[in-house]
């Protein structure tokens, strides 16, 4: 059957076939491309090349968006190759750890090696400080000052930290305190004060000086939440009997931010009772009378000794002569000095009042009206009563704390809302639906590629056959020539009749008579 297709056919089908065949393989390989997603973004020159050399070594496909900004690969194998290149150490963010003393070169300075462990240490805080959410990229200056030998000329050591955040993000006060703090620990004799953050902006991020004269946010802060802890507490513990979207609490808080110090030295006497002595010295001095016996003699060996006994008895002499004896003595002369030296009672008393204390509360609550269904399904509303307003008021008091004496003052109030009602929210169209878009893509991926395969089917190759079974007027003609040609050589009877049709055939197509003569001596032969 392909005999009888002339050549343009036969090079017409097999376009249409060739073609056919390239749309199905390549439909078939455009749904089993994979889905690629974003493996990294914002890659340094040298971290590109690190991780594609890797990639390449694991023969995992991967591809660039336009300009190069991010590195694709198929969305099945992200989170894995993300997890095995940081195994790897990639990507390194364009900074240099303490991985750069390993490469000390021999001969190295002791500037040079100085130099080199301050470059470290700042890479390793800013890789730290990178692994924040919020951080895409940090900046870490340190500044050191020479060793001396004087303690007084000795000068702390600063940094300055410079971060990048992720578009519409930011650092709340705690993040920021707590990058301080970091970057403070990780270096010897650091203070807190000499560490400057600001961000991409230029925006300063450290909090100010509190000695200063001012607003202090943190004061702020901590005032609103203070008010906002009373306020949760009131409307939490009135929910249970208004219901929870009939109560609304406003707390006003006064708080006391200033700094007192007390220091007192008070010395008291010494109760009798409990005495504590310190030391006690006592001195005693006896003197004779100028009557009395005294020292008498040469002054010498001979006057020291004893005198030879009494050959009489010594009787004692009595009466008015041993009276007149001890009345002629002098008395003696007698001085006792005493010292009792006691502990001084003092007290040291130093006192620091806290900062933040409660001065004056003030409390405002208002509760909406009871509601009432009736058996019709009617919704009315009710005042509460008298013992119900007491009984809120006992409540709110006990929560918050209430102090006469500090002057806190309390209003409830018992009033209807204005409820308003609420919009529906706005559906979201099932054609807008991220689902649905989802679906329609992949359904119009295969819709595109069966409208293209019935298009080539129907369009070409079904023309194309259609075509096979027409006959070829040449072949018509030839074979009409044949016919006429054929009966006047069998019969020559009917030459004379058939002959002027054939030369009428020859005058009106000549290369058709030749070419049956042709056939005919070709058959002959």
């Amino acid at each position: 059957m392909l005999g009888l297709i002339p050549s343009k056919q036969k090079l017409g089908l097999m376009v249409a076939l060739a073609a056919i065949t390239a749309l199905v393989v390549a439909g078939w390989l455009w749904g089993q491309s994979p889905d690629y997603r974003v493996l990294y973004a914002n890659l340094s020159d040298r971290d590109g090349g690190a991780v594609i050399a890797s990639l390449q070594q694991m023969n995992v496909p991967f591809k660039f968006t336009e300009g190069g900004g991010a590195l694709l690969v198929p969305a099945n194998q992200v989170h894995e190759m993300r997890l095995r290149l940081a195994g790897q150490g990639l990507p390194k963010g364009g900074l240099v750890g303490f991985e750069l003393m390993e490469t000390q070169k021999f001969g190295t300075s002791q500037f040079q090696e100085q130099v080199n462990y301050q470059r470290a240490l700042e890479g390793e805080l800013a890789r730290s400080i990178q692994s924040l959410a919020a951080v895409t990229g940090a900046r870490v200056h340190l500044a050191f000052s020479k060793p001396s030998v004087f303690v007084r000329e000795q000068l702390k050591p600063s940094a300055s930290v410079l971060l990048s955040l992720h578009p519409g993000r930011n650092l709340d006060p705690g993040q920021v305190s707590a990058i301080v703090h970091l970057v403070s620990s990780s270096i010897p004799d650091l203070p807190v004060a000499n560490i400057t953050v600001i961000d991409q902006n230029g925006s300063l991020l450290t909090a100010s000086d509190t000695s200063v004269v001012g607003l202090d946010p943190s004061q702020l802060r901590y005032r609103r939440d203070v008010e906002q802890g009373f306020t949760k507490r009131i409307e939490a513990i009135l929910a249970p009997i208004a219901g929870s979207n009939n109560v609304v609490a406003q707390v006003t808080a006064d708080i006391d931010f200033t700094l007192t110090e007390n220091l007192a030295e008070i010395f008291t006497p010494n109760p009798a009772a409990s005495a504590a002595v310190r030391s006690q010295q006592s001195t005693e001095a006896s003197t004779a009378g100028a009557g009395g016996a005294g020292a008498s003699g040469v002054p010498g060996a001979l006057s020291n000794q004893p005198g030879a006994a009494a050959n009489a008895p010594i009787v004692a002499a009595s009466g008015a002569a041993a009276h007149a004896g001890s009345a002629g003595a002098a008395p003696a002369n007698t001085r006792r000095d005493s010292t009792v030296n006691y502990e001084v009672d003092k007290t040291i008393r130093h006192t620091r009042q806290s900062v933040g204390g409660i001065k004056r509360l003030s409390v405002a609550v208002l509760v909406n009206h009871r509601k009432l269904v009736d058996q019709e399904g009617k919704t009315t509303t009710k005042p509460l009563s008298p013992e119900e307003i007491e009984q809120i008021n006992a409540l709110v008091k006990e929560v918050m704390g209430f102090s006469k004496e500090r002057g806190d003052t309390l209003n409830v109030t018992n009033s209807a809302f204005s409820v308003t009602e609420a919009e529906p929210a706005a559906e979201v169209p099932l054609w807008k639906q991220p689902e649905t878009l989802t679906m329609a893509k992949d359904i119009g991926r295969y819709v595109l590629i069966g409208a293209l395969l019935l298009y080539l089917v129907f369009g070409i190759l079904r023309p194309l056959l259609s075509n096979l079974n027409v006959p070829d007027p040449n072949e018509n003609r030839q074979a009409a020539v044949e016919t006429e040609a054929a009966p006047a050589a069998r019969h020559p009877e009917a030459e004379s009749n058939n002959l002027d049709a054939v030369k009428q055939l020859a005058r009106s197509e000549p290369q058709l008579v030749a070419s049956v003569v042709k056939e005919w001596v070709n058959k002959d032969g």
